[in-house]
């Protein structure tokens, strides 16, 4: 190749890749967020901390990379150790198979000073009741804040849920949990549940790089800001793409934290590294220009 020729190529890649670097500037803040700033979840009533530590990654068949690395006490250790740096929002799942993990967790910091969220499959009244009185037990709590019905892919759910709906609500109401609503992994049933006055929360998947997502961005935003504007509690998740964003972890943290339709949002952890990046990422994402 002519030394001309290789100029010119080079050029047009810097320039290329010039183009499509993210526009941090357009997402930038003012102000520094931090991952244990308190919000409001919606109106549910509930504050919890910006940041969620996740324990479901690629979590499926009751373990996830957090229970297969970690086991009960290191996850619980690691619990521990982001309630004591401020972090104190603990996203769990059946599906995870993390509850004995955040009951061990449990045994150093006091219950009510952490929020705690799980998700159930549930879909008849019986099996409902079941699971929220072995979720209970699993955990060591006689409450869970948030029940989510999990990973919701059917437009249609709340006709197929209905049920278990019901016991939701009338937990809520016997003090059992304190929220309830939904985790959305389909464009239709997200839409539903902008519109069902049931869902008090919402766990939905958000992120620059349109990976693992229900659709664009572009196309999931005017929904998500329907769930805000009706006082739903919106909770981001796959803010990495499922960690294939992993190599765009500030753009991604930047991005997320610019959405004012998202009230916080829950990320998978898998060791105290992992945890105490966050926590110097976070705030600085949160400003960058």
């Amino acid at each position: 190749m002519k030394r001309r020729q290789f100029i010119h190529r080079s050029f047009a890649a810097s320039a290329a890749a010039a183009f499509t670097q993210f526009p941090y500037h357009l997402y930038a803040g003012t102000k520094k967020k931090y991952a244990t700033d308190t919000v409001k979840l919606g109106d549910t009533g509930i504050e919890v901390t910006r940041l969620a530590m996740g324990t479901g990654t690629s979590g499926v068949g009751g373990s996830s990379n957090q229970t297969r690395k970690l086991g009960v006490k290191g996850l619980a250790d690691l619990l521990h150790m982001a309630y004591d740096n401020g972090v104190r929002f603990w996203d769990s799942a059946d599906q995870y198979g993390t509850h004995k993990h955040l009951k061990e967790g449990l045994k150093y910091v006091k219950r009510e000073d952490v929020v705690i969220l799980s998700k159930t499959h549930a879909t008849s009244a019986k099996e409902m009741w079941a699971d929220l009185d072995r979720f209970r037990q699993e955990i060591g709590t006689d409450y869970i804040d948030i029940i989510l019905l999990h990973a919701i892919t059917d437009p249609n759910w709340p006709k197929v849920k209905e049920a278990a709906m019901e016991v939701l609500a009338e937990a809520r109401e016997k003090g059992i949990i304190r929220a309830h609503g939904i985790s959305c992994h389909s464009l239709g049933a997200l839409k539903t549940a902008a519109d069902t006055d049931w869902v008090q929360v919402d766990l939905a998947r958000y992120n620059q790089g349109n990976v693992a997502m229900d659709d664009k961005y572009d196309v999931v935003r005017p929904v998500l800001e329907k769930m805000k504007s009706k006082g739903k509690g919106v909770i981001g998740m796959k803010v990495f793409g499922a960690g294939r964003l992993s190599d765009r972890i500030d753009e991604s943290l930047t991005f997320n934290l610019a959405q004012p339709f998202i009230d916080c949002f829950t990320i998978g952890q898998e060791s105290a590294e992992q945890h105490l990046d966050l926590l110097k990422r976070i705030p600085a994402a949160s400003i960058r220009g």
